[in-house]
């Protein structure tokens, strides 16, 4: 099934009869709906660029303000260490890691669409809150209804993109999200430049441009197609049959609607979807897929710096303007890191990405503790090289990780679940995925402070925690069509051991009806 989400069992073996062209009709819906990921990226980079802005810290954090500016020109690692101004930040995806159980709901019984657009809604709606706060009450209201939004459409657009797009190009395919996201931290990073000037309302004009990402979505989802998988999963065979005519712009469609009708039925005959994730035939999507990935990508270190990397370069030494700017920079290279991603990613593959990644983002985590080791945290300005030398390691942290653990931490996971949990697994995907963020958001200020350099030597080690993982663990999944995936881990030399202790596994069902026959 192209960019579906095959039960292994229900798999009919008949991908190589899959035909199909890209259309016009498949670039609107994957445009519009990749889009979904402009949300997630827009707060990244807004949110990190409003908490350095003078204005904003004397309306709501006026002793971080007072602290800032008697470090003006000095560094000092604990310029911003305030809870109350990680929760800003964190409150967002606390509130996203609890949504995405509703969002569940919504995708599977009224489909992807619906989710997006009840997502585009409520970050609307947080937007125009968060332009409108008076106090930090408001504040976090806002921050709680764009993370509801963020929640429903992290749930939602890997799954529509996967299901959509060809299963040859699967990955560039669903790596479009990566690629708005990297666009929307960038887009978002440039706005605050120019509102940083505005005084004193600049912020309120970045914090409510949320509400023109928002508005786009949801206007262009009344015209998205709702998945071929989606609609045969809730019973609606003939508009299925349809759209993936004009999806894939040929009438010669029967080989992949027969693969999407078999694995509707054998999800249906699945009960307890969230139960059966524990079952040992879905050990492996569970442990890679739903806790390994997404919690790795948040530990990597590198939505720290997207969150707080005006705030970072501040506490290095930069002035505000300067920060700013460097935080476009470093937006700049994650897009660069996507497009590579996208160019490579169903050639090279998933780990090698993963992997050469790693060791670019260990050496560069190395440089920056090494740097701050001996120069940072004496009351000095840091000289003009020695900040060059910083500004540089830290990009080519962020573009290596804009090609590896920044997309394909949602790629990878939304290629192994099969049908009957696919909801369910993504769900607890973008719960895990926003736990971390909101941890990792909430103490990064406070380990910057007590750790200092070492917060940096600590985001080293888990780097190689994360690649060993991969390596291990990991099975190559470039150009294997999704309802093949569970061949990949019966072959696996350490995963077959436990898949094939479960009579439901399909390899097991496959060999009775095999024997079956002969009898």
């Amino acid at each position: 099934m192209a960019g579906g989400f095959a039960s292994g069992g229900a798999a009919g073996g008949r991908a190589e009869f899959y035909e199909g062209k890209i259309t016009g009709y498949f670039i609107l819906a994957c445009i519009v709906g990749s889009f979904g990921g402009s949300l997630f990226g827009y707060d990244l980079g807004v949110s990190s660029g409003v908490t350095s802005m003078d204005d904003f810290l004397k309306k709501f954090f006026p002793d971080v303000y007072h602290r800032k500016q008697a470090h003006l020109h000095e560094t000092d690692y604990c310029k911003y260490d305030n809870q109350v101004l990680t929760l800003f930040t964190s409150s967002l995806y606390f509130a996203g890691l609890v949504s995405t159980f509703g969002a569940s709901y919504v995708t599977k019984r009224r489909g992807r669409r619906a989710s997006i657009m009840v997502g585009a809604t409520s970050f609307f709606l947080g937007g125009a809150i968060n332009a409108a706060a008076m106090n930090i009450a408001m504040l976090i209201v806002g921050r709680v209804l764009l993370g509801v939004g963020i929640g429903f459409g992290n749930q939602a657009v890997p799954l529509y993109l996967s299901e959509i797009a060809p299963y040859r190009i699967r990955g560039a395919v669903n790596q479009l999200f990566q690629l708005t996201t990297c666009l929307g931290i960038l887009v978002a990073d440039v706005i605050n430049y120019f509102t940083d000037r505005l005084h004193p309302w600049g912020w309120r004009l970045s914090l409510g441009l949320a509400m023109g990402p928002a508005t786009a979505i949801f206007v262009g989802a009344l015209f998205l197609p709702e998945t071929p998988n989606s609609l045969v999963e809730r019973g609606h065979l003939e508009e299925a049959r349809r759209v993936l005519e004009k999806v894939r712009g040929t009438h010669k469609v029967d080989a992949e609607f027969e693969d999407l009708k078999e694995a509707s039925e054998a999800a249906r005959a699945v009960k307890g979807t969230f139960r059966n994730l524990l079952a040992a035939r879905n050990r492996p999507q569970l442990i890679i897929g739903a806790l390994g990935i997404p919690a790795f990508q948040q530990l990597s270190g590198m939505n720290s710096i997207l969150f707080y990397s005006p705030v970072i370069f501040q506490s290095l030494g930069f002035g505000s303007s300067a920060a700013l700017y460097s935080s476009i920079i470093t937006g700049s290279m994650l897009v660069v890191g996507a497009l590579v991603s996208m160019v490579s990613v169903d050639r090279l593959g998933r780990r090698f990405l993963f992997i050469e990644a790693g060791v670019q983002m260990i050496l560069s985590m190395v440089v920056v503790a090494v740097i701050l080791a001996l120069k940072f945290g004496h009351g000095e300005e840091l000289t003009k090289g020695v900040s060059t030398v910083l500004v540089v390691a830290i990009c080519l942290f962020v573009v290596a990780y804009g090609w590896s653990w920044g997309p394909l931490g949602w790629l990878v996971p939304s290629e192994l679940f099969p049908l009957e949990m696919r909801s369910a697994g993504q769900s607890v995907v973008v719960c895990v995925n926003l736990f971390w963020t909101a941890a990792v958001a909430q103490c990064f200020l406070a380990a910057l402070c007590h750790l200092r350099w070492g917060v940096f030597v600590l985001f080293a080690a888990l780097i190689v925690v994360m690649s060993i993982f991969v390596i291990v663990l990991l099975p190559e999944t470039k150009q294997v069509p999704i309802e093949e995936i569970w061949m990949l881990f019966d072959r696996h030399w350490y995963w077959k051991r436990i898949v094939r202790k479960d009579p439901k596994y399909p390899g097991n069902l496959h060999q009775q009806q095999q024997e079956m026959a002969r009898a």
